[in-house]
């Protein structure tokens, strides 16, 4: 229980590796609100999450990360109903997939404003109560296609750029008020999103296995994201943790 009692938003929170980190981190003590566009996936997660462990209920809240201005003003009335925040685990992110020439510019920017921009506003906006609290901890899921081995991503790796540089820039930023900001770089992972990506090339993203031979589990990102929560990582600042059952290093 080492978020016992301790605030957690975390944004597309209502299925695949979100759902998996809520409801690890509710396991940890935390207390959760789920934050997606997903109504009814979100308010069925909550309930299945509340219906198996005991302490102070996970909650649903739903919103469009798109719309930064609103995304604002709805983090600063979460944080204000739960007392504050203590963590933010910016895991919301849209994924499509195609070639370079089929992208309009609408699409690339809105790519941009719910993968990266989103996760500067809520940044933003909750860091000054977590500060006066004493701290806090920002967890940001970035991605191993910033390798670049898979074609048809550039508006999603150009996100994850974006926010693998902000990770470290928050990190020098914030770190002397308390707020610890780190990130998860998750390898493929048995989520209906991948298996989605994966039928494009499935011997592409196969190869992209290597020395545990498997896909990763949602639980085992959760893990990674939970520890970088907690008080165990409380001197780890500005880092990528790789979770990717040793892909990067074969």
């Amino acid at each position: 229980m080492e978020l016992e009692g301790k605030a957690v938003l975390i944004t597309g929170g209502a299925g695949g590796l979100g759902a998996a980190m809520a409801t690890t981190l509710r396991q940890a003590g935390a207390r959760v609100v789920i934050h997606d566009r997903q109504a009814d996936r979100g308010t069925e997660l909550a309930r299945r999450i509340n219906a198996t462990s005991g302490g102070a209920p996970a909650r649903f809240v739903a919103g469009d990360l798109g719309d930064l201005a609103a995304s604002r003003a709805q983090a600063l009335a979460l944080d204000a109903e739960v007392g504050g925040f203590f963590g933010l685990v910016n895991n919301a992110a849209v994924v499509p997939l195609k070639p370079l020439g089929d992208y309009t510019l609408d699409e690339y920017e809105a790519i941009q404003r719910v993968n990266a921009h989103a996760a500067f506003v809520l940044a933003q906006a909750l860091a000054p109560s977590m500060a006066a609290r004493g701290g806090g901890a920002i967890v940001n899921v970035c991605s191993i296609t910033l390798g670049g081995e898979w074609a048809h991503f550039v508006p999603y790796v150009t996100s994850k750029g974006a926010l693998l540089g902000m990770t470290r820039a928050l990190a020098r930023e914030l770190g002397p008020t308390g707020i610890r900001v780190n990130a998860v770089s998750p390898g493929p992972t048995k989520t209906a999103r991948f298996q989605a990506t994966r039928r494009v090339d499935p011997a592409k993203m196969d190869s992209s296995i290597k020395s545990f031979d498997r896909y990763a589990e949602p639980d085992e990102i959760a893990d990674a994201v939970a520890f970088l929560a907690g008080p165990r990582s409380k001197f780890i600042n500005g880092q990528v943790i790789r979770v990717d059952g040793g892909r990067s290093i074969v």
